[in-house]
Protein backbone atom coordinates (compact mmCIF):
# COMPACT_ATOMS: atom_id res chain seq x y z
CA UNK A 1 0.00 0.00 0.00
CA UNK A 2 1.86 3.10 -1.26
CA UNK A 3 1.57 5.90 1.21
CA UNK A 4 0.92 9.28 0.97
CA UNK A 5 4.27 11.94 0.56
CA UNK A 6 2.15 14.75 0.92
CA UNK A 7 2.55 16.68 4.64
CA UNK A 8 0.03 18.53 5.96
CA UNK A 9 1.37 21.38 5.05
CA UNK A 10 1.40 21.08 1.73
CA UNK A 11 -2.71 20.03 2.15
CA UNK A 12 -3.64 23.58 3.57
CA UNK A 13 -1.35 25.69 0.76
CA UNK A 14 -3.11 23.41 -1.62
CA UNK A 15 -6.46 23.74 -0.10
CA UNK A 16 -6.39 27.27 0.58
CA UNK A 17 -7.29 28.93 -3.09
CA UNK A 18 -10.38 27.15 -2.86
CA UNK A 19 -11.15 28.47 0.29
CA UNK A 20 -10.24 31.78 -0.83
CA UNK A 21 -12.58 31.28 -3.65
CA UNK A 22 -15.23 30.13 -1.76
CA UNK A 23 -14.82 32.89 0.97
CA UNK A 24 -14.80 35.38 -2.13
CA UNK A 25 -17.79 33.88 -3.19
CA UNK A 26 -19.82 34.67 -0.10
CA UNK A 27 -18.26 37.81 0.22
CA UNK A 28 -20.03 39.04 -3.26
CA UNK A 29 -23.44 37.14 -2.75
CA UNK A 30 -23.95 39.46 0.85
CA UNK A 31 -22.86 42.27 -0.54
CA UNK A 32 -24.95 41.94 -3.96
CA UNK A 33 -28.02 40.74 -1.94
CA UNK A 34 -27.67 43.96 0.55
CA UNK A 35 -27.57 46.40 -2.28
CA UNK A 36 -30.60 44.30 -3.80
CA UNK A 37 -33.13 44.85 -0.59
CA UNK A 38 -31.46 48.73 -0.02
CA UNK A 39 -32.46 49.32 -3.62
CA UNK A 40 -36.04 47.90 -3.13
CA UNK A 41 -35.74 49.23 0.22
CA UNK A 42 -35.55 53.02 -1.57
CA UNK A 43 -38.06 51.72 -3.93
CA UNK A 44 -40.73 50.98 -1.89
CA UNK A 45 -40.20 54.26 0.69
CA UNK A 46 -40.34 56.42 -2.47
CA UNK A 47 -43.73 54.61 -3.56
CA UNK A 48 -44.83 55.01 0.13
CA UNK A 49 -43.68 58.55 0.64
CA UNK A 50 -45.15 60.04 -2.52
CA UNK A 51 -48.25 58.09 -2.20
CA UNK A 52 -49.01 59.12 1.67
CA UNK A 53 -48.78 62.71 0.79
CA UNK A 54 -50.36 62.91 -2.30
CA UNK A 55 -53.38 60.88 -0.58
CA UNK A 56 -53.11 63.71 2.14
CA UNK A 57 -54.84 66.04 -0.42
CA UNK A 58 -57.84 63.85 -0.51
CA UNK A 59 -58.23 61.38 2.63
CA UNK A 60 -57.22 64.61 5.04
CA UNK A 61 -58.03 67.97 3.15
CA UNK A 62 -61.11 67.12 1.59
CA UNK A 63 -60.48 68.05 -1.83
CA UNK A 64 -62.63 65.79 -3.75
CA UNK A 65 -61.03 63.86 -6.84
CA UNK A 66 -63.70 65.10 -9.25
CA UNK A 67 -62.32 68.28 -8.79
CA UNK A 68 -58.98 67.50 -8.58
CA UNK A 69 -58.85 66.05 -11.33
CA UNK A 70 -62.44 67.43 -13.64
CA UNK A 71 -61.47 70.65 -12.39
CA UNK A 72 -60.24 73.81 -14.60
CA UNK A 73 -59.85 76.34 -11.90
CA UNK A 74 -56.38 76.60 -9.94
CA UNK A 75 -56.10 78.99 -7.23
CA UNK A 76 -54.85 77.62 -3.79
CA UNK A 77 -54.13 81.09 -2.53
CA UNK A 78 -58.19 82.54 -2.71
CA UNK A 79 -60.38 82.51 -0.35
CA UNK A 80 -62.06 79.29 -1.08
CA UNK A 81 -59.19 78.03 -2.72
CA UNK A 82 -59.53 75.52 -5.91
CA UNK A 83 -57.57 72.47 -6.69
CA UNK A 84 -58.35 71.76 -10.71
CA UNK A 85 -55.17 70.14 -11.99
CA UNK A 86 -56.51 69.28 -15.14
CA UNK A 87 -55.22 72.18 -16.93
CA UNK A 88 -51.67 70.92 -16.15
CA UNK A 89 -52.81 66.74 -16.78
CA UNK A 90 -54.01 68.07 -20.29
CA UNK A 91 -50.98 69.93 -20.77
CA UNK A 92 -48.64 67.20 -20.10
CA UNK A 93 -49.85 64.70 -22.26
CA UNK A 94 -50.28 67.32 -25.06
CA UNK A 95 -46.73 68.20 -25.20
CA UNK A 96 -45.39 64.54 -24.70
CA UNK A 97 -47.78 63.21 -27.54
CA UNK A 98 -46.60 66.63 -29.80
CA UNK A 99 -43.03 65.77 -29.22
CA UNK A 100 -43.55 61.89 -29.99
CA UNK A 101 -45.47 62.51 -33.32
CA UNK A 102 -42.01 64.78 -34.01
CA UNK A 103 -39.26 62.80 -33.08
CA UNK A 104 -40.61 59.38 -33.85
CA UNK A 105 -40.30 59.63 -37.52
CA UNK A 106 -37.60 61.72 -37.53
CA UNK A 107 -35.47 58.94 -35.06
CA UNK A 108 -36.50 55.83 -36.75
CA UNK A 109 -35.10 57.48 -40.21
CA UNK A 110 -32.07 58.46 -38.75
CA UNK A 111 -31.85 54.98 -37.43
CA UNK A 112 -32.65 53.77 -40.94
CA UNK A 113 -30.02 55.77 -41.98
CA UNK A 114 -27.55 54.92 -40.05
CA UNK A 115 -28.16 51.15 -40.08
CA UNK A 116 -29.59 50.66 -43.56
CA UNK A 117 -28.27 53.29 -46.18
CA UNK A 118 -25.12 53.75 -45.25
CA UNK A 119 -23.93 51.83 -42.14
CA UNK A 120 -20.49 52.76 -41.84
CA UNK A 121 -20.81 56.76 -41.76
CA UNK A 122 -23.66 56.07 -39.61
CA UNK A 123 -22.06 54.21 -36.67
CA UNK A 124 -18.90 56.03 -37.03
CA UNK A 125 -20.15 59.73 -37.14
CA UNK A 126 -24.07 60.58 -37.28
CA UNK A 127 -24.34 57.97 -33.87
CA UNK A 128 -22.08 59.00 -31.67
CA UNK A 129 -23.05 62.73 -33.01
CA UNK A 130 -27.18 61.80 -31.89
CA UNK A 131 -25.75 60.16 -28.64
CA UNK A 132 -24.02 63.61 -27.81
CA UNK A 133 -27.50 65.50 -27.58
CA UNK A 134 -28.45 63.02 -25.00
CA UNK A 135 -26.05 64.80 -22.69
CA UNK A 136 -26.72 67.99 -22.89
CA UNK A 137 -28.45 69.50 -19.78
CA UNK A 138 -31.95 70.19 -19.54
CA UNK A 139 -31.56 73.38 -18.83
CA UNK A 140 -29.42 74.49 -22.20
CA UNK A 141 -32.22 72.62 -24.00
CA UNK A 142 -34.38 75.19 -22.70
CA UNK A 143 -32.37 78.16 -23.05
CA UNK A 144 -32.07 77.54 -27.01
CA UNK A 145 -35.86 77.43 -26.71
CA UNK A 146 -35.94 80.56 -25.43
CA UNK A 147 -33.82 81.79 -27.62
CA UNK A 148 -34.36 80.48 -30.96
CA UNK A 149 -37.85 79.01 -31.21
CA UNK A 150 -39.59 81.08 -29.20
CA UNK A 151 -38.79 84.13 -31.53
CA UNK A 152 -38.99 82.21 -34.27
CA UNK A 153 -42.59 81.16 -33.85
CA UNK A 154 -43.36 84.44 -32.77
CA UNK A 155 -41.90 85.85 -36.34
CA UNK A 156 -42.92 83.50 -38.58
CA UNK A 157 -46.15 81.62 -37.14
CA UNK A 158 -47.74 84.11 -35.09
CA UNK A 159 -48.68 84.89 -30.92
CA UNK A 160 -46.13 85.33 -28.36
CA UNK A 161 -43.95 81.89 -29.13
CA UNK A 162 -44.04 80.21 -25.94
CA UNK A 163 -46.67 77.66 -25.51
CA UNK A 164 -47.49 74.18 -26.23
CA UNK A 165 -45.59 74.32 -29.59
CA UNK A 166 -42.40 75.76 -28.57
CA UNK A 167 -42.52 72.97 -25.46
CA UNK A 168 -43.66 70.35 -27.82
CA UNK A 169 -40.68 71.00 -29.99
CA UNK A 170 -38.11 71.55 -27.44
CA UNK A 171 -39.15 68.17 -25.94
CA UNK A 172 -39.05 66.42 -29.57
CA UNK A 173 -35.20 67.07 -29.52
CA UNK A 174 -34.31 66.43 -26.19
CA UNK A 175 -36.43 62.42 -26.75
CA UNK A 176 -34.65 62.35 -29.99
CA UNK A 177 -31.59 60.64 -29.30
CA UNK A 178 -33.26 57.86 -26.77
CA UNK A 179 -35.62 56.99 -29.62
CA UNK A 180 -32.98 56.63 -32.14
CA UNK A 181 -30.39 54.81 -29.95
CA UNK A 182 -33.81 52.22 -29.34
CA UNK A 183 -34.50 52.27 -33.12
CA UNK A 184 -30.28 52.01 -34.21
CA UNK A 185 -29.92 48.69 -31.67
CA UNK A 186 -32.86 46.94 -32.98
CA UNK A 187 -31.72 46.90 -36.61
CA UNK A 188 -28.40 46.33 -35.70
CA UNK A 189 -29.24 43.07 -33.84
CA UNK A 190 -31.79 42.01 -37.08
CA UNK A 191 -30.17 39.06 -38.80
CA UNK A 192 -28.72 40.15 -42.18
CA UNK A 193 -30.21 36.39 -43.55
CA UNK A 194 -33.89 38.34 -43.35
CA UNK A 195 -32.37 40.78 -45.27
CA UNK A 196 -31.11 38.44 -47.85
CA UNK A 197 -34.02 36.47 -48.11
CA UNK A 198 -35.84 39.47 -49.24
CA UNK A 199 -33.44 40.59 -52.00
CA UNK A 200 -33.20 36.78 -53.34
CA UNK A 201 -36.78 37.26 -53.98
CA UNK A 202 -36.38 40.36 -55.85
CA UNK A 203 -37.47 42.99 -53.58
CA UNK A 204 -35.25 46.56 -53.67
CA UNK A 205 -33.58 48.29 -50.91
CA UNK A 206 -36.71 50.39 -49.82
CA UNK A 207 -39.39 47.34 -50.17
CA UNK A 208 -37.07 45.35 -47.89
CA UNK A 209 -37.04 48.16 -45.11
CA UNK A 210 -40.70 48.88 -45.23
CA UNK A 211 -42.26 45.41 -45.75
CA UNK A 212 -39.27 43.11 -44.20
CA UNK A 213 -37.57 45.19 -41.24
CA UNK A 214 -39.29 47.70 -39.88
CA UNK A 215 -42.78 45.06 -39.43
CA UNK A 216 -40.06 43.10 -37.94
CA UNK A 217 -38.50 45.13 -35.81
CA UNK A 218 -41.63 47.40 -34.74
CA UNK A 219 -42.62 46.18 -31.06
CA UNK A 220 -38.64 47.46 -30.34
CA UNK A 221 -39.39 50.82 -32.05
CA UNK A 222 -42.36 51.20 -30.19
CA UNK A 223 -40.76 50.90 -27.16
CA UNK A 224 -37.78 53.13 -28.05
CA UNK A 225 -40.92 55.59 -28.83
CA UNK A 226 -42.50 54.73 -25.42
CA UNK A 227 -39.17 55.59 -23.27
CA UNK A 228 -39.49 59.00 -25.09
CA UNK A 229 -42.47 59.66 -24.15
CA UNK A 230 -41.44 58.50 -20.45
CA UNK A 231 -38.98 61.05 -20.59
CA UNK A 232 -40.80 63.74 -21.73
CA UNK A 233 -43.47 63.64 -19.60
CA UNK A 234 -41.51 63.88 -16.55
CA UNK A 235 -39.10 66.57 -17.89
CA UNK A 236 -39.54 69.91 -16.45
CA UNK A 237 -36.81 72.83 -16.79
CA UNK A 238 -36.85 72.53 -20.53
CA UNK A 239 -40.23 72.92 -20.68
CA UNK A 240 -41.15 75.32 -17.80
CA UNK A 241 -38.76 78.09 -19.66
CA UNK A 242 -40.98 77.89 -23.16
CA UNK A 243 -44.33 76.59 -22.37
CA UNK A 244 -45.75 80.13 -20.40
CA UNK A 245 -46.58 78.58 -16.95
CA UNK A 246 -50.62 79.72 -17.69
CA UNK A 247 -53.03 77.33 -15.60
CA UNK A 248 -55.83 76.79 -18.33
CA UNK A 249 -56.75 74.45 -21.33
CA UNK A 250 -54.87 75.53 -24.27
CA UNK A 251 -57.08 75.56 -27.40
CA UNK A 252 -54.19 76.08 -30.36
CA UNK A 253 -50.86 75.36 -30.00
CA UNK A 254 -50.01 78.98 -29.81
CA UNK A 255 -51.27 79.41 -26.11
CA UNK A 256 -49.13 79.32 -22.90
CA UNK A 257 -49.92 76.15 -20.68
CA UNK A 258 -48.83 74.33 -18.09
CA UNK A 259 -47.19 71.03 -16.89
CA UNK A 260 -47.56 68.96 -14.10
CA UNK A 261 -44.04 68.71 -13.77
CA UNK A 262 -43.46 72.77 -14.55
CA UNK A 263 -46.56 73.69 -11.28
CA UNK A 264 -44.96 71.36 -8.67
CA UNK A 265 -41.44 72.83 -10.04
CA UNK A 266 -42.24 76.27 -9.37
CA UNK A 267 -44.66 76.18 -6.88
CA UNK A 268 -42.96 73.32 -3.48
CA UNK A 269 -40.97 76.17 -2.40
CA UNK A 270 -43.59 78.31 -1.60
CA UNK A 271 -45.83 76.30 0.06
CA UNK A 272 -45.10 74.82 3.85
CA UNK A 273 -44.95 70.97 4.45
CA UNK A 274 -47.76 69.21 5.78
CA UNK A 275 -50.44 72.76 4.10
CA UNK A 276 -53.18 71.58 1.54
CA UNK A 277 -51.29 73.15 -1.00
CA UNK A 278 -47.93 71.31 -0.50
CA UNK A 279 -50.13 68.34 -0.81
CA UNK A 280 -52.14 69.02 -3.99
CA UNK A 281 -48.49 69.48 -4.89
CA UNK A 282 -47.93 66.06 -3.87
CA UNK A 283 -51.27 64.67 -5.55
CA UNK A 284 -49.15 65.96 -8.73
CA UNK A 285 -46.17 64.24 -7.81
CA UNK A 286 -48.35 61.13 -7.59
CA UNK A 287 -49.97 61.05 -11.09
CA UNK A 288 -46.67 61.46 -12.45
CA UNK A 289 -45.57 58.10 -10.70
CA UNK A 290 -48.62 56.31 -11.67
CA UNK A 291 -47.98 57.67 -15.16
CA UNK A 292 -44.22 56.74 -14.90
CA UNK A 293 -45.78 52.39 -13.85
CA UNK A 294 -48.01 52.85 -16.99
CA UNK A 295 -44.97 53.52 -19.27
CA UNK A 296 -42.91 50.73 -17.45
CA UNK A 297 -45.81 48.58 -17.99
CA UNK A 298 -46.37 49.39 -21.35
CA UNK A 299 -42.83 48.70 -21.91
CA UNK A 300 -42.59 45.57 -20.25
CA UNK A 301 -45.94 44.35 -22.71
CA UNK A 302 -43.63 45.90 -25.64
CA UNK A 303 -41.09 43.45 -24.76
CA UNK A 304 -43.29 40.63 -24.39
CA UNK A 305 -44.47 40.83 -27.79
CA UNK A 306 -40.81 41.21 -29.05
CA UNK A 307 -40.07 37.89 -27.67
CA UNK A 308 -42.87 36.56 -29.15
Amino acid sequence: MEQSNTTPREARRRAWPMEKHRVEDWIGRIYTSICVVFLIAVIISIVYFVTSKGVATFAVNGVSLKEFFLGTNWNPQADTPSFGALPFITGSFMVTLLAALIASPLSISAALFMTEIVPSFGKRILQPAIELLSGIPSVVYGFIGLSVIVPFLREHVGGQGIGIGAGALVLSIMILPTITSVAADALASLPRGLREASYALGATRWQTIYRVVLPTVMPALLTGIVLGMARAFGEALAVQMVIGNSPHIPTSLLESASTLTSVITLGMGNTAMGSIQNNALWSMALVLMLMTFVFVLIIRLLERRNRL
